[in-house]
């Protein structure tokens, strides 16, 4: 999956939490300083050309839709920072924002579990779709 800069970053993280939007929707909720028009108008079609994005006509307007998922991009980006920062270890990766972090051991145990709940859910709904 292809990154984002900084600013598609933002553009997308708006279109992902308004479903679908304008630029103008989208501009007025941008914190001041607001970009200019023009710059929204042309991230959105650089993210279109990058595929995250795309639009419907209406009249005059477009309406932007993502079409890349929010999880999707940001599982691959979690991926990428493993592999390039922490030799592809989660391990590595999840103890460095425990010590970070300054977790404290009943943090640690409450993630183990989140991490167990979420790992027997992922593990039944695989047991589901080979049936």
């Amino acid at each position: 999956m292809k990154n984002l800069t900084k600013a598609e970053e933002q553009v997308m993280q708006i279109l992902w939490k308004l479903k679908k939007c304008t630029v103008q929707q989208a501009l007025e909720k941008f914190e001041e300083p607001k970009p200019a028009r023009t710059t929204v108008s042309t991230v959105f079609s650089i993210l279109e050309n990058k595929g995250f994005a795309r639009h419907e006509n209406r009249g005059k307007i477009n309406i932007y839709l993502p079409v890349v998922k929010k999880d999707e991009y940001s599982k691959s980006q979690l991926f990428s920072m493993m592999k390039n920062y922490f030799n592809n270890s989660f391990a590595s990766m999840a103890s460095f924002f425990a010590r970070e972090n300054n977790l404290t051991m009943q943090e640690l145990d409450e993630l183990l579990e989140e991490t167990k709940r979420e790992l027997e859910t992922a593990k039944r709904k695989t047991e589901k779709t080979k049936k």
